[in-house]
């Protein structure tokens, strides 16, 4: 093979089938580095609740971590010991039962951990219905239209009918008003919100609570609440400890959270933690030993980097409760400020009315005639900021939404750049006007499922 020059070497084009021949790393490195150029700075992408920071130490651990196979606990048995030491310590962060046995897992994102959550509950409704000599078939979900995506697939791709509550202009969230047209004894469980993606809102978690205890009482059947923290579940515990959404509430026997959201973690890394270990059916759990001695495994994924669980191992020690909570302080005093600041122009009205997560959804005043939230969005790309612009879910398709995610990597210095970026859009769309509209959705995404 000709040997190139670097020159040489660093102009090669990328080919359009299986590469051939050999490059230097550096080359490679570099090729895939410049790819990268044009894409979007993870640090002003405001429409994503994924960390893009980390100490150098935390960054450390990433990179030692990444070569061990989380899946091998004969060859990495202080490793996997480290998983159990977090789900233990969340299970006391979420206020699980002081004589329950802790069980969870860590998973690839949220995602993974719903879908766990979601089928430990189908097993257990199953189970129940099938020892009472009732029929087990169609089992249905209830939760509401701000959901994530994942449970649309859980519900796909699981098998459950999907019982979607859906939403209405002013009400983004899921709350008791409709659950009698839901909810009967086909319910595997109740899924609510700790942080919803739309708004950053919660469901009423405690009304929700209290409706199925009045259910019960009245029908017999006892339903369970999983919580969907991906990222409430690290910002609840510490800027409001008195706020009972978690294991607090009787019927809440699982949680998952995004440790690679507000748990501080690069992605992606989930977390899902039950009640107590009997609510995880242990038909869900398989043995394998061909990695060396037996091991246990009741995720959907097997290998994986340890990276992600041992930067939250880390993080958890290194910040503790005091150093999470002054985080969380600080970085929701900067979303007040990105919320305060642009509601007082007159242009735009809140609609996360309960502030809980450093999150700032916004719409426009009807006044505003020339410009949507997309022209907005459009317009501050100019100048590096990525913020999502989106409509609501039904039944509230014809209200637009801005977002601006604030992750403790953003000081008042930026905020204060972003808020005058916005203002300056605005001003420039109000004389110039714009013309973006809202992308169509697939079909199969327009409208919940009606209930059957």
């Amino acid at each position: 093979m000709t040997k190139l020059t670097p020159y040489e070497e660093f102009n090669i084009e990328i080919p359009e089938t299986f590469p051939e021949n050999t490059m230097s790393a550096g080359a490679a490195k570099a090729m895939v580095k410049s790819e990268c150029w044009t894409d979007a700075n993870p640090m002003l992408n405001l429409s994503s609740f994924v960390t893009t920071f980390a100490e150098p130490e935390a960054r450390e651990i990433f990179a030692s971590g990444s070569f061990r196979n989380f899946a091998d606990p004969d060859m990495y048995p202080h490793t996997k010991d480290t998983e159990f030491k977090c789900v233990k310590w969340l299970h006391d962060l979420w206020n699980g039962p002081k004589d329950a046995e802790p069980y969870g897992a860590a998973t690839i994102g949220s995602s993974e951990a719903c879908m766990l959550g979601g089928l430990a509950h189908k097993w257990n409704w199953r189970e129940a219905r099938e020892k009472a000599g009732k029929d087990a078939s169609k089992p249905n979900m209830v939760t509401g239209g701000n959901v994530q995506i994942v449970w649309k697939k859980f519900l796909r791709y699981f098998d459950v009918e999907p019982r979607i509550v859906p939403l209405k202009p002013g009400n983004y969230r899921l709350t008791a008003e409709h659950l009698d047209e839901y909810v009967d004894e086909k319910t595997i469980c109740v899924v609510a919100i700790a942080g919803q993606t739309f708004t950053g809102e919660d469901d009423d978690i405690q009304e929700i609570h209290d409706w199925l205890d009045a259910y019960e009482k009245k029908t017999g059947i006892s339903i369970p609440m999983h919580i969907d923290g991906a990222s409430g579940g690290f910002v609840n515990p510490f800027l409001y400890p008195d706020y009972k959404w978690d294991f607090r509430l009787p019927r809440v026997q699982s949680i998952n959270a995004s440790g690679h959201k507000y748990g501080l973690v690069p992605p992606g890394l989930g977390w899902v933690v039950f009640r107590d270990r009997q609510v995880f059916n242990e038909n869900l759990v398989f043995y394998v030993n061909y990695l060396g001695g037996e091991a246990a495994t009741a995720t959907l994924n097997f290998s994986k980097s340890a990276a992600p669980v041992l930067t939250q191992y880390y993080q958890f020690l290194r910040l503790g409760r005091e150093g999470y909570t002054c985080i969380m302080k600080h970085t929701l005093e900067h979303a007040e400020y990105l919320r305060d600041r642009l509601t007082k122009t007159g242009k735009f009205h809140v609609m996360n009315e309960t502030q809980r997560l450093p999150v700032v959804a916004l719409t426009l005043d009807k006044s505003v005639t020339k410009y949507n939230e997309f022209d907005i969005s459009n317009k501050v790309r100019e100048r590096g900021w990525i913020l999502a612009a989106y409509s609501m879910p039904p039944n509230a398709q014809e209200v637009n939404s801005l977002r601006i995610v604030v992750r403790p990597h953003i000081n008042r210095n930026v905020a204060t750049l972003l808020a005058d970026d916005i203002e300056r859009a605005c001003d420039f769309l109000e004389v110039h006007g714009g013309n973006a509209t809202p992308p169509e959705l697939h079909p199969a995404h327009v409208s919940s499922p009606a209930k059957c």
